[in-house]
């Protein structure tokens, strides 16, 4: 195996703080400035997610340790984090709330739709790319048309060409992308999709950007659906590879943590519904739109930083994986019984396991599979 390319760590880590950027904007007050900020951003940081999320699942086969992992750090995850959000709405916020498991949280439902794309990876990788990219893009125009928010296979369904896209991209590609003049096309492709979203009324709404509603309930004809939806494809491939074009790829001290996508992801709806709860937006209503964006832009920042930071991604690992922390402690464990060694040996043993990083005999070889893009080919 090759040396861990720091780029793909780089771009996880960027995107994942986009993400918690993106949520926390919806707590400010409204104003021209947000609503153009959010719209543009929502037009490709999760198209650009959702594509190196394909390419670092190219490996998925259906095995015993391929699927029980997906089951142990997807779906486990799944239901343990979308009670845990219920029960905080409910005791913290004072929510009442209807529907859970079966109808999202607004960071859940990616979990819902790796299990789905990764259980489908081998029939696309299967496929040649250009029927496979033309099933993808059919079966995401035409659910336009049916699929709702039951475990929001809209969504699941939606944004699938750019995971099948990842899916079939080769080193090659990412190597065009690091080209200098990548960096000046990407500045440009950004503008590009700023100017269509916020500069005309084409794309008026963030919501074709969530890939979440059918065209009915978009109050479109089929028609127009399925060409506004073509035109968020395009932008979201557009946009996307711009901004990965501008991703360092020098490793960095932010580089370690791309590894804590999954903690970020998961723990940081709870940051944004306490800054809810806690009142932050009316809290920024007198300072002014562009300082609210700031300020608001700082702080999620900042959530992101302090969630991937090694020592508390490190804990919070475990709790989003209780599966496989339970794992590795019998592991080591066994280890420490079994094998006749020296006392230095076994607190090594015991000193590895609890970074994270056992050998085979204490611990889970698939452990990339807490990292929300992982398991890697890098």
């Amino acid at each position: 195996m090759g040396a861990r390319d720091p780029w793909f760590d780089n771009a996880k880590m960027a995107l994942v703080t986009l993400v918690v950027i993106g949520h926390s904007w919806v707590l400010l007050p409204d104003s021209a400035l947000r609503d153009s900020a959010y719209v543009w951003l929502y037009a490709w940081h999760m198209p650009a997610f959702v594509v190196i999320t394909g390419y670092l699942s190219r490996s998925f086969a259906w095995t015993g340790p391929r699927l029980w992992s997906l089951v142990r750090t997807v779906a486990v995850a799944y239901v343990l984090f979308e009670a845990a959000m219920s029960l905080f709405r409910t005791f913290v916020g004072g929510e009442q709330l209807e529907e859970i498991w079966s109808d999202p949280h607004w960071p859940m439902w990616f979990l819902v739709a790796l299990f789905v794309w990764r259980l489908a990876t081998p029939l696309f990788t299967a496929m040649p790319a250009p029927v496979a990219l033309t099933v993808a893009v059919a079966l995401s125009l035409t659910g336009g048309l049916w699929a709702g928010s039951v475990l929001d296979l809209s969504r699941v369904f939606g944004f699938l060409p750019f995971f099948v896209l990842g899916l079939h991209l080769r080193p090659g590609a990412w190597e065009r992308l690091h080209a200098p003049a990548a960096r000046v096309l990407g500045v440009a492709a950004l503008l590009a999709v700023g100017a269509v979203t916020v500069l005309t009324d084409l794309v008026p709404a963030s919501d074709w950007f969530y890939y979440s509603h059918t065209y009915a309930e978009l109050d479109v004809t089929a028609g127009a659906g399925v060409a506004l939806r073509s035109l968020a494809l395009v932008l979201g491939v557009l946009g996307g590879a711009g901004f990965l074009a501008l991703v360092p790829r020098r490793a960095g001290w932010w580089t370690a943590m791309g590894s804590a996508s999954l903690v970020v992801y998961l723990f940081h709806g709870f940051f944004v519904k306490g800054a809810l709860y806690a009142g932050w937006g009316g809290a920024l209503e007198d300072v002014g739109a562009t300082a609210a964006l700031g300020l608001t832009t700082l702080a999620a920042l900042g959530v992101a930083l302090l969630l991937a930071w090694p020592p508390v991604a490190r804990v919070l690992a475990d709790v989003a994986d209780p599966l496989g922390w339970a794992g590795r402690r019998v592991g080591a464990a066994h280890a420490v019984v079994s094998t006749p060694e020296p006392a230095e040996t076994v607190q090594q043993v015991v000193l590895v396991d609890e970074h994270g990083k056992a050998a085979e005999t204490g611990g889970d070889p698939d452990r990339t599979g807490s990292s929300l893009t992982g398991p890697g080919a890098h």
